[in-house]
């Protein structure tokens, strides 16, 4: 377990700007940050950091937390890991204390992470200190004009010609067999053998947004072999293709900055360009393009230039990944290299800033690529060309921007020399037929632990005003629960034993139940609770929703407040009051249940008996309802 004091270091040194900034692209906005959120699909921003507050909340889909709880919600840390993951980034020494926490998918997914890591080490030393790896590995690298840098920076590597000097390795070094085959660096057939998935092949790790390695490319390299050219690692818990680009954790900050990303199809392609100064480039490794892939550039750009090479084959194949781009609302342009050249071919040939003026000069918008590719088909046929036309304009309308869209249908229209009202109808025709539900989303729940007993937390059942008032008590205990009530005695100290103590008030939420009972838990033992204690909490729920608490998506401007000279009372300022109407409408809840539960009673009573002590009951909680509900028209008039 990590030590209260390394944690407490760890929150000090971590900026929620800073670190989120890697992930999104966020954009100043009063004194907060805002972005596109990076756990929907969004067009307008609804994620929003405050650097006050070293809080994120995200009001399109609920999640909100501290810094720990975006790198548990996005990367799917565990608690330990996303705190290891920033002790990293700040250079903070992490201290243990007691017997490991086990948690059996995280280990799991962290002991991928580990194994992945040895191979990366194992496969840069070979390539670097043995002959083997220096004769075949480098000459391959030092072939494609890669300098020894770019080898180290994108941590390339070579695996021995033999059938598991790798496995061997690990195996030796203490790693288990489960692991290696999960991560798909061994392969071990039904007869018990195991050999290297990567024998005799130079290395590509591929990284994730924070630097670790998910997975691998090997290219093999010999000709007169059997195999595959290249192979990738198989799916983990920790790689997924489809959601998955070559470069960019090393292209990310470059995207920003640019404020474009160039798409390539290889490994090469993105490690040429970054050594001739583009940095901004990632590659989807030969894969068909996905929404996942598209969505993870959105983060940081909405603009995307594809270098595709020259082979018409492979340009009418991608044609579908332009559509998609589209659809995600994002602005493509194509460029097209001479010669069959690839951009990892051109570049080399020309320079860096050559190859910038050459993409400068020919990138073209969508429409022209498409009608300069289609039409050469088409030629004088009629019905070829329509298809054409109609081809286009289902493009068009994949784009969510309708004022976008109507500047393409025009476009179009001058280009084709078509009537712009018929490429109008067309596209409301295809719109209409396209018009259909989409898939809701999962969303990821983390396992519940502690000193307080989550793991039983469910959904609330009870009516929403009750919910409302409870959520209030503990919004009032989370935010002032250290100011002074009176003298000496704090306001969580007092709605503890008011609501506990002396009424016996039990929350029906089970979660607002539990911060409750941990507040009433460090009261016992003495600990104050500030509002970072309950941000910065390691269960993810309790985390959320403090950033909840904390954050409203609509607010008074402050020069709006100062040009009408308005003068807004601080909470604070009326904090007794707060803390009293929380108090009486949580007792009211109680005493009107209480009624309705005598009513229900009144009604299956059979006996006189009962019937007047029923009565009696009723005529008492009334006279409770009318004592509180001047005590609480008192505090509302105060």
């Amino acid at each position: 377990m990590i030590t209260k004091e390394t944690i407490d270091r760890i929150m000090d040194a971590a900026d929620i700007v800073e670190v989120i900034g890697e992930f999104v692209n966020l954009k100043k906005r009063g004194a907060n940050y805002v972005g596109l959120s990076p756990f929907a699909n969004e067009k307008s921003p609804s994620f929003t950091v405050s650097p006050v507050k070293q809080i994120f909340k995200d009001f399109s889909t609920g999640k909100g937390g501290s810094v720990v709880t975006f790198l548990m919600e996005l990367e799917k840390y565990s608690y330990p890991e996303a705190l290891k993951f920033l002790a990293a980034k700040y250079s903070i020494e992490v201290e243990e204390s007691g017997p490991r926490e086990q948690d059996g998918l995280k280990d799991d997914r962290e002991s991928l992470f580990i194994v992945n890591e040895f191979a990366r080490n194992y496969f840069a030393a070979t390539l670097f200190e043995q002959q083997e790896g220096i004769n075949v590995g480098q000459s391959y690298f030092k072939e494609r004009g890669f300098r020894e840098e770019t080898m180290q920076k994108f941590q390339l590597g070579y695996c021995l010609d033999q059938w598991d000097a790798f496995t061997k390795a690990a195996l030796q070094a203490g790693y288990q067999m489960e692991y290696l085959e999960q991560s798909g660096l061994t392969i071990k057939k039904e007869e018990g053998k195991a050999f290297d998935r990567y024998k005799g092949r130079v290395i590509f790790p591929i990284h994730n947004l924070t630097g670790r390695v998910i997975g691998f490319g090997g290219r093999v390299l010999k000709t007169d072999v059997k195999a595959a050219k290249y192979v990738n690692s198989p799916e983990s818990l920790i790689y997924h293709k489809s959601e998955t680009l070559y470069g960019i954790y090393f292209a990310k900050s470059k995207i920003r900055d640019e404020d474009n990303c160039f798409l390539a199809e290889g490994y090469t392609d993105v490690i040429s360009l970054h050594q001739s100064g583009i940095e901004n480039v990632v590659a989807s490794s030969g894969t068909s393009l996905t929404t996942e892939q598209i969505r993870l550039i959105s983060r940081f750009t909405k603009n995307i230039t594809v270098l595709y090479d020259g082979d018409a084959a492979g340009i009418k194949a991608s044609l579908r990944g332009i559509d998609m781009i589209l659809e995600e609302g994002l602005n493509v342009k194509i460029v097209l290299f001479p010669d069959g050249n690839d951009p990892d071919s051109y570049v080399r040939s020309v320079g860096g800033t050559a190859f910038k003026e050459y993409v400068q000069q020919n990138q073209k918008d969508f429409i022209l690529f498409k009608t300069s590719i289609l039409l050469q088909d088409a030629q004088n046929d009629p019905l070829k060309r329509a298809e054409v036309i109609r081809d286009i304009v289902a493009s068009i309308a994949k784009i969510p921007d309708s004022i976008k869209a109507s500047v393409f249908i025009s476009e179009t229209s001058r280009l084709l020399q078509m009537d712009e009202r018929v490429l109008n109808a067309e596209l409301n025709k295809i719109k209409r037929k396209s018009l259909k539900s989409k898939d809701g989303k999962d969303e990821y729940v983390p396992e519940l632990k502690e000193e307080t007993d989550y793991e039983h937390i469910q959904e609330s059942k009870s009516p929403e005003n009750e919910e409302t008032q409870e959520l209030e008590i503990i919004r009032l205990m989370i935010h002032y629960g250290n100011e002074l009530w009176e003298e000496e005695v704090t306001v969580n100290q007092f709605l503890v034993h008011v609501l506990q103590e002396q009424d016996e008030i039990k929350f029906d939420n089970d979660l607002y139940n539990a911060v409750f009972e941990e507040i009433k838990f460090k009261l016992k033992e003495g600990e104050p609770l500030t509002d970072r204690f309950f941000i910065n909490h390691p269960n993810e729920k309790i985390s959320q929703l403090t950033a909840t608490l904390f954050s409203s998506k609509h607010s008074l401007s402050e020069n709006w407040v100062k040009m009408h000279e308005i003068d807004v009372p601080e909470e604070k300022d009326l904090l007794n009051n707060a803390v009293l109407s929380a108090v009486y409408h949580i007792k009211m809840r109680k005493v009107m249940r209480l009624i309705r539960e005598n009513q229900e009673k009144l009604r299956t009573a059979t006996t006189d008996d009962e019937i007047i002590e029923i009565q009696t009951m009723h005529i008492q909680l009334n006279q409770v309802k009318q004592l509180i509900s001047a005590e609480l028209g008192a505090v509302i008039l105060k």
